[in-house]
């Protein structure tokens, strides 16, 4: 009689633990691809020097080529992709696997590329790709982990970004002065392609593991479009947290650029230089950010879940004066060591800011809440940050010279302030609004 429960306990274990392990290595492949994805998508920054040297481009091209022309058909086919990846019925795993396939091949065209308009279009075919990853990696993320792990799982993913730009500065700035930048597009392409094809034999789709789970998501069928939006904009804190969101991304794909060209244009480095040097060091100052921002989360919004916000709202105002200095000084190995810790505490949002995001929803609408703030990050950030500063810089090129690029980030630093004010003020919303699955 007795062995009969035993028995019980031991199946329920061996139970959790497959879904434990499960669980692990959909995080790690789901990585893979996040660094792959942010991967191709950075290394343009790095290779902007050369590419505009030799394709002949202004400061006002090079905006438009790393930021807008990516933005704009990745920010709107994010929401109807994400629509998709909602529906109970889709396997969100092979829509990131053909998204993979696409961006891959696409930043493969861009090393063939002969002229400007040809690498526009080969940008644009990656932020095609591109918008459909992230919103279906989240909502898989979001089902498969319990909501008190929820800030770590997801900046674990969130890791991709540091990882990704890091690899894309080194590599294509190695790659470049090696071989040239036409090179350095292929050699981080063809991994992706590769990986297109395996990521399905690694991961399934989360929904089918059991019935509890689907029940859990399709219960209620899925939302039109209309409602979803309604359901994602229903809640105070969302709007403060987009719109904290928002400018961190415009601050920080803005400075992505344009801190590498300062490097070029005003400390002398050359692109591999450039891309070893601070790429090592703000990489690994994103990593641990990123990490430490969904680790402090998790943490200390157990006791008082205002808190999952607290690490992003006070990082971003200790960062804007570190920040200014960075910028300032005229020692290359100087600036570096005062921008590690800015990017440490500015990375710090990931992971809190989408597990807040998906905590104000049903779960119907979590893919939805990730397209939207991707939307608006995105166009936004990716979209607008480069290109207007790149505008900027121009407009001081008469009085300033290559010195107009410093100018325009010692503005960026300060502006800083602007998203740890609504990262504050979004936290005074939690408490009220989040809900509890």
């Amino acid at each position: 009689m007795s062995e009969k429960p035993a028995l019980a306990l031991g199946a329920g274990s061996q139970a959790s633990t497959s879904v434990a392990a499960k669980t692990r290595t959909m995080l790690w492949v789901l990585l893979i691809v996040y660094i792959l994805n942010f991967l191709d998508r950075q290394i343009v920054n790095i290779l902007a020097e050369p590419i505009a040297r030799d394709l002949k481009l202004s400061d006002s091209d090079i905006g438009l080529m790393t930021g807008l022309a990516f933005a704009l058909f990745y920010t709107f086919l994010g929401l109807p992709i994400a629509r998709y990846a909602d529906r109970p019925s889709t396997n969100r795993v092979g829509l990131i696997s053909v998204s993979l396939a696409i961006w891959s091949g696409m930043t493969v065209l861009c090393g063939m590329a002969q002229n400007f308009v040809q690498l526009l279009l080969a940008r644009i075919g990656v932020g095609v790709g591109e918008a459909g990853c992230t919103p279906a990696a989240h909502s898989l993320i979001t089902d498969a982990v319990e909501p008190a792990k929820r800030s770590s799982a997801i900046a674990f993913y969130g890791l991709g970004i540091p990882i990704g730009s890091l690899l894309g500065l080194i590599v294509g700035g190695i790659v470049n002065d090696l071989w040239g930048w036409r090179i350095a597009f292929m050699v981080v392409g063809v991994p992706g392609l590769l990986l297109a094809f395996m990521v399905p034999m690694f991961i399934k789709e989360v929904r089918a593991r059991g019935a509890d789970t689907a029940a859990t998501t399709g219960a209620r069928g899925a939302l039109s479009i209309g409602q979803a939006l309604r359901e994602v904009f229903s809640t105070r804190a969302f709007v403060y947290i987009a719109i904290a969101a928002s400018f961190t991304a415009f601050l920080g794909y803005g400075k992505g650029v344009w801190a590498l060209i300062l490097f070029q244009r005003s400390h002398g480095l050359s692109a591999g230089e450039t891309g070893l040097l601070l790429g090592v060091a703000l990489g690994i100052a994103g990593i641990l950010g990123t990490w430490l921002g969904g680790y402090f989360a998790d943490r200390f919004g157990k006791t008082d879940r205002r808190h999952m916000l607290t690490t992003p709202a006070i990082g971003m105002a200790v960062a804007a004066p570190i920040l200014f200095l960075g910028y300032a000084v005229t020692e290359w190995h100087v600036a570096i060591a005062l921008l590690f810790v800015p990017t440490v505490l500015n990375a710090a949002y990931y992971g809190p800011t989408f597990a807040c995001v998906h905590g104000l929803v049903q779960p119907e609408a979590r893919a939805m809440a990730s397209a939207v703030m991707l939307f608006l990050q995105n166009l936004i950030g990716l979209g607008l940050g480069p290109l207007l500063f790149g505008m900027a810089s121009e407009e001081l090129k008469p009085t300033l010279g290559t010195e107009s690029v410093r100018y325009v980030l010692y503005g960026a630093a300060w502006l800083g302030l602007i998203p740890a004010f609504f990262f504050w003020r979004a936290s005074l919303r939690l408490g009220k609004e989040l809900k509890s699955g």
